[in-house]
């Protein structure tokens, strides 16, 4: 059996507003368990109250995820202003970095 290597340079990852898709599912996961608690006896009785906690674990790890993406679009944004400001920053990284002269290794 041969291993599969891929035969074609993988796709640039999409960016778009995460912190606004994080926080759109997070609303979902929050509104659906609201939307089930008034059905708890229901749900107990025929063994399917797991739905119920897994709809508040969702939103619990959403607000988790808001945080995170939060962080890490300030973090990108602080990169980039400082980038701006000083462009041989960028350059100077070398292979470990991601600036333009990193490479894959």
């Amino acid at each position: 059996m041969t291993k599969w290597t891929p035969e074609h340079e993988a796709p640039e990852p999409l960016e778009g507003n995460v912190v606004a898709t994080i926080t759109g599912g997070t609303v979902v996961w929050f509104v659906l368990f609201l939307v089930q608690l008034p059905f708890y006896g229901w749900f107990e009785d025929h063994d399917r109250l797991w739905w119920l906690w897994t709809c508040l674990a969702g939103g619990g790890l959403g607000l988790i995820g808001i945080w995170y993406v939060r962080k890490r679009d300030a973090a990108i944004r602080r990169a980039a202003a400082e980038a701006s400001a000083d462009p041989s920053a960028g350059a100077a990284e070398g292979p470990g970095g991601t600036g333009p002269d990193a490479t894959a290794g």
